[in-house]
């Protein structure tokens, strides 16, 4: 029994130092999703050590380092906690419906066929916006309601798992569909008109994983993110990054998409918020994702109901008030990370 302990110990211990590594291969990209249950098993492994009462010098040593891998993947997650620091403060105000904004997304899983149970959700929400992912030509004929509350729609249905279509009842300028760094791979960019006229960018994105049917690297995922990255943080205007990113709330290349773009996360000091996977509460990680400038702050932030896919709809309510630039988090990338992405983006390219 003590052997199969030493055994879990030290796999426990390489699952957590491997993401410590810069590579972008898939199997090392990973350990970048399961933090909270690598923690829960170091912490029943260390129970189980103590219990067997570990032998020697290598016996201590497996101990001392499950507990720094413990403490480590507790400092990678502790943001998300609900008692940490907020980075977006909540609103002030009353919600305004000429500056405020409702957004919501959903990845449908292009085979499910719980298209009524969606539109349901949706509408119960009732945001400006909506982003559904991983839509083909029969979800574009099921959701064709939902043009008639929300007009301005861009479509790009695919059969590849990749498809996306955005309603919103505010009015979109210049939307249009890019393939930023995969030809099969579409993103939505736009800008929406609030009702009180103040104009926000949007960007939709649904990059691929790293994942062995999919790509045997994350290279080209975290390509897209920083190439949207260096788009926004070039205009002092308000904007908004949303949809499935195939990737996690505490990853390194979240944490360097945020500074890089300048862009705050309303998820750090309210929640994990997981999204994914919705039938698998053990294996459940926060995918999808809404960030945002210092330009606004949080009225609410919800997990939705499952509706057959194996993703959780998420929602966001967001205030856009003139005073809270100076009373936010402005984030900024520092050289190493500026050379970071850099070469992210070539290595893609």
């Amino acid at each position: 029994m003590e052997t199969a302990w030493v055994v879990a110990g030290v796999l426990l211990v390489v699952a957590t130092a491997l993401p410590l590594s810069k590579s972008d291969r898939w199997w090392i990209r990973s350990f970048d999703f399961p933090r909270a249950q690598i923690a829960l098993a170091i912490v029943a492994v260390i129970f189980g050590l103590a219990a067997t009462g570990p032998r020697g010098v290598l016996g201590h040593g497996l101990l001392i380092a499950l507990v720094a891998a413990g403490l480590y993947q507790t400092r990678m997650m502790w943001p998300y906690m609900p008692w940490a620091r907020q980075q977006v403060q909540g609103s002030r105000r009353s919600a305004d419906p000429a500056s405020s904004l409702r957004l919501l997304t959903a990845n449908v899983l292009m085979t499910n066929r719980e298209a009524p149970r969606l539109l349901r959700i949706v509408r119960e929400a009732d945001a400006d916006v909506i982003l559904v992912v991983e839509t083909d030509d029969w979800w574009r004929s099921q959701l064709a309601d939902l043009g008639r509350t929300h007009p301005y729609t861009v479509l790009r249905p695919q059969g590849n798992t990749y498809g996306m279509l955005l309603y919103s009842r505010l009015e979109l300028i210049d939307a249009r569909v890019e393939f930023l760094v995969q030809d099969d791979i579409p993103s939505i960019h736009a800008t929406v008109r609030l009702r009180s006229g103040v104009r926000v960018a949007l960007h939709c994105l649904h990059p691929r994983p790293p994942f062995p049917t999919e790509d045997d690297s994350s290279t080209e995922r975290d390509a897209e993110l920083l190439q949207v990255g260096r788009r926004v943080k070039q205009h002092d205007a308000p904007v908004i990054v949303m949809g499935d990113l195939n990737d996690v709330a505490w990853s390194r290349t979240n944490n360097l998409f945020q500074d890089i773009s300048g862009l705050l996360d309303p998820r750090i000091g309210r929640g994990f918020f997981n999204t994914f996977h919705a039938q698998i509460p053990v294996l459940r990680f926060p995918l999808d994702h809404f960030f945002h400038s210092n330009h606004f702050r949080l009225i609410a932030f919800k997990r939705l109901p499952r509706f057959g896919s194996d993703h959780f709809p998420v929602f966001i309510a967001l205030s856009h008030e003139p005073q809270a630039p100076a009373e936010q988090p402005r984030l900024q990338a520092d050289a190493s990370q500026q050379r970071e992405a850099d070469e992210k983006i070539r290595q893609a390219r």
